[in-house]
C-alpha cells in the first residue's frame, strides 16, 4: 500500500510539473475549463481505494495485537461550495469497503487467535479545501475537514461476542481526515488525484461480557486509521 501511494504521488508530481512548466513557459498556453471552479456549486464523483488499520492502546504492557491490512476499495459522489476564489467547502458521502485480520499473541488455537474484521462504511466527509494559484491547467490543493462514519457490519448489537468468534465494535465513529491533492484541467473534464489520511477521534470497541475478557479487558481503546487514494472526475 505504501508503495502504491509513493507511486500515485510521483505521478501527480510529474504530471503537475509537466503541466506547470507548459503552463507558465508557453507563450499563449490554452486553458482548460477556465471557469468552471468559479461556478457556485458544482458536482463530480471518485472511485479510489484505501488501507484501514487500527490505532490500538493498552491499559498494560504486554504483546501487541497485530493488524493485518488489506486493500479496499471507494466509490462516492462529491459536491462543492465555493466560498471564495481559493476556499471552498466538499461534502463526499461514500461506500467504503475494508477488510482486516486482527491476530492476538498468546493463543495456540488459530479460531480464538484471528478475528477477521470485515467494514462496509457509509462515510460523510466535510471538508475545507484551500486552492492555490492555476498554473497552466494545474492548481495543487489541501483539504482537511471531519467525517462521520457509519459501519454497517460493526456488529454492535449482536449478543453473541469473542467468546463465539464475533468481534463487535460501535456503528457510528467520528474521525479528522487531511490530505492533498491536484487538479487536472482536461477539455473535456477536470481530474484530480489526491491522498488523504483519516484519524478516528474516539474509541469504536464493544467489549465483551467477560470482564476478564483476553480479547478486550486490557484494550484501553481502538480507533481508526487509514489512507484513502481517490480519483474524483468532476
Amino acid at each position: 500500500m505504501k508503495k502504491i501511494v509513493l507511486l500515485i504521488l510521483l505521478i501527480i508530481a510529474i504530471k503537475g510539473n509537466a503541466q506547470f512548466n507548459k503552463g507558465m513557459f508557453s507563450k499563449n498556453p490554452i486553458l482548460n475549463l477556465e471557469n468552471f471552479q468559479k461556478q457556485r456549486v458544482y458536482f463530480g464523483y471518485y472511485l479510489g481505494f484505501n488501507s484501514f488499520d487500527y490505532k490500538i492502546d493498552y491499559k498494560a504492557v504486554g504483546p501487541d495485537i497485530q493488524t493485518i491490512k488489506t486493500t479496499g476499495f471507494n466509490v462516492g459522489v462529491v459536491g462543492d461550495l465555493r466560498l471564495q476564489e481559493y476556499i471552498s467547502l466538499r461534502f463526499e458521502p461514500g461506500l467504503y469497503y475494508s477488510k482486516r485480520n486482527l491476530q492476538y499473541p498468546g493463543f495456540t488455537n488459530e479460531i480464538d487467535a484471528i478475528r477477521e474484521v470485515n467494514s462496509t462504511y457509509i462515510h460523510f466527509p466535510l471538508l475545507v479545501k484551500l486552492m492555490g494559484l492555476r498554473a497552466g491547467n494545474v492548481r495543487p490543493y489541501v483539504l482537511g475537514g471531519l467525517s462521520a462514519t457509519l459501519n454497517l457490519s460493526s456488529n454492535e448489537k449482536a449478543q453473541d461476542d469473542n467468546l463465539e468468534q464475533k468481534f463487535r465494535v460501535k456503528s457510528w465513529t467520528t474521525n479528522y481526515e487531511l490530505g492533498l491533492g491536484i487538479d487536472i484541467f482536461t477539455e473535456y473534464f477536470i481530474f484530480s488525484p489526491s491522498v488523504r489520511g483519516v484519524f478516528g477521534l474516539g474509541d469504536e470497541l464493544v467489549r465483551d461480557k467477560d470482564p476478564n475478557s483476553p480479547w478486550t479487558s486490557n484494550i484501553e481503546s481502538i480507533k481508526n486509521r487509514a489512507i484513502l487514494v481517490n480519483f474524483t472526475f468532476h
